[in-house]
């Protein structure tokens, strides 16, 4: 039975580092973990003796947060990292969980990943697109750079209305956010010929749903976000490089390498 439009009900586990998170997105990030399961347990680790954390404060009861306080013994060490580790790893033993979110910025959580994905376990991680090093990334089953959540009170230039759209219409850019044109971005450009060639092809077409999957194994930081497109806009950002040819079938849409 097909899954799609069902509720998708996995238990995740929520972990917050709050000296490596945006308080400011909070709500969109949440928003993000709900399209990928019930967020059964939502903690945040900081030192809330601090005035840093001021602006969390005001999150966590709106949010159902469980703030947990973590002194920071030793100057230059991150006992917060260490507490949310411990943390992490007690929740993976009670075996009542189907998945972490890790929201943080910091290498510190690189292994913490890939020893929960070893017990069969998906991470999701969370964290800024300029600070997150790569083995992080690579650590996770998918991460979501914060920088394409859109905050509540604001809208994104990529959905912005047309002038020469229908009425009512939105417009979706062609444009990635960095300016550069999407089929000029040789890096999107060898991941989705990488991703295609993963992919079985039948007269050369290959599925694009296959497409996005192996485009995620390749790349867990892949996202139709980061390139000016909406979530699930794979099918305009495949059109827009250009180097395939695309329709529309009774068994989904399929693409070609151009010859």
């Amino acid at each position: 039975m097909s899954n799609k439009g069902q509720f998708n009900s996995a238990r995740l586990a929520v972990l917050i580092d709050a000296d490596n998170a945006n308080p400011d997105l909070i709500e969109p990030l949440l928003k993000e973990v709900a399209t990928y399961g019930i967020a059964h347990v939502k903690r945040i680790y900081g030192d809330w003796t601090t005035p840093q954390l001021g602006k969390w404060k005001e999150n966590l009861n709106k949010y159902a947060i469980q703030p947990i306080q973590q002194f920071g013994y030793t100057k230059g060490k991150n006992a917060t990292d260490s507490a949310m580790i411990i943390d992490a790893m007690d929740l993976l033993y009670t075996q009542n969980f189907d998945g972490f979110c890790i929201v943080s910025s910091d290498s510190d959580f690189t292994r913490l990943a890939s020893r929960i994905r070893e017990s069969g376990l998906i991470v999701y991680g969370f964290g800024d697109k300029e600070k997150t090093p790569q083995a992080f990334i690579s650590a996770c089953d998918k991460f979501i750079y914060t920088e394409i959540l859109e905050r509540p009170d604001s809208i994104s230039k990529t959905q912005l209305p047309s002038s020469n759209a229908k009425e009512g219409g939105l417009k979706e850019s062609l444009e990635p956010k960095n300016g550069q044109k999407t089929k000029e971005n040789q890096e999107l450009i060898r991941l989705l010929k990488d991703a295609y060639e993963a992919s079985p092809a039948e007269d050369g077409w290959a599925n694009l749903g296959l497409l996005g999957h192996n485009l995620q194994k390749i790349s867990p930081s892949f996202d139709s976000r980061n390139y000016g497109y909406k979530r699930l806009g794979l099918a305009n950002l495949v059109r827009a490089v250009e180097i395939f040819e695309v329709k529309d079938t009774s068994k989904g849409t399929q693409i070609r390498l151009k010859t």
